[in-house]
């Protein structure tokens, strides 16, 4: 089934059966993707952005062997979370949507990875509850790859700027950058960009590419892939 079609698939008449075969194309197209571009399978990780979804429909995932999810809100994965990670061990959960200074306590202790620093309000919140909290989540910095102004993300200019101060000013471990390319662009120029940014500032881990490109993120060396819709359908509205 091409991705275009899973889009439009409501993902309440998704069932399990359903759901762990489309993860399975994905894990497939993963695969092929790697090994066109000389790369081991192994090396790109596979995060399911579980957003909106429930128990329900992430559960057969776990129960497959899958661990490694991603949830936009923190409020809302702190929600569904509690009792998954109760009945499922290592599972790893990361938060891919936008972070508000107000909500670092929560994601600090919660998250086991945050890709979405973006700014300095945010790094700074971040280093004191890490300090507060002796709890440190493996970072990564958003980048605005397009210079959008309505998009979360540090601009791509500035952000060699903003690695430099979230190191030395605010004292964070960046394990890996993330980006997000500008619907209805060639997503390409963007995910090599984000491999120029972290080349240069020595970071080796690149969170890009999503449902409708993550063959192509792979080929042009993400180490992990975010993809939602070709597993469980488009989300509801």
């Amino acid at each position: 089934m091409a991705n275009q079609d899973l889009q439009s698939i409501d993902p309440r008449a998704l069932a399990p059966t359903l759901i762990l075969e489309q993860f399975g194309r994905v894990q497939d197209a993963m695969g092929r993707a790697a090994k066109s571009a000389g790369r081991d399978p192994a090396s790109v990780t596979l995060v399911v952005a579980s957003k909106t979804q429930g128990v329900a429909e992430i559960e057969p995932l776990l129960r497959s062997g899958h661990r490694v999810f991603g949830e936009n809100r923190v409020q809302e994965a702190m929600a569904k979370w509690p009792q998954l990670r109760a009945a499922y061990s290592n599972v790893e959960l990361r938060l891919i949507g936008p972070l508000q200074s107000n909500k670092a306590k929560e994601a600090i202790a919660f998250f086991d990875v945050i890709e979405t620093i973006d700014r300095p309000k945010v790094a700074r919140a971040i280093a004191e509850e890490i300090a507060r909290q002796g709890r440190s989540p493996r970072l990564y910095i958003e980048v605005n790859t397009g210079d959008e102004p309505q998009k979360a993300g540090v601009g791509a200019q500035a952000a060699d700027v903003f690695i430099r101060q979230c190191r030395e000013e605010f004292g964070l471990t960046i394990s890996g950058l993330m980006c997000v390319p500008p619907v209805g662009e060639q997503a390409s120029p963007h995910f090599a960009l984000l491999g120029v940014i972290a080349r240069r500032n020595q970071i080796s881990d690149l969170s890009m590419g999503m449902t409708a490109d993550f063959p192509l993120a792979i080929q042009l060396g993400a180490t992990h892939v975010r993809v939602g819709s070709a597993i469980f359908g488009a989300r509801a509205r």
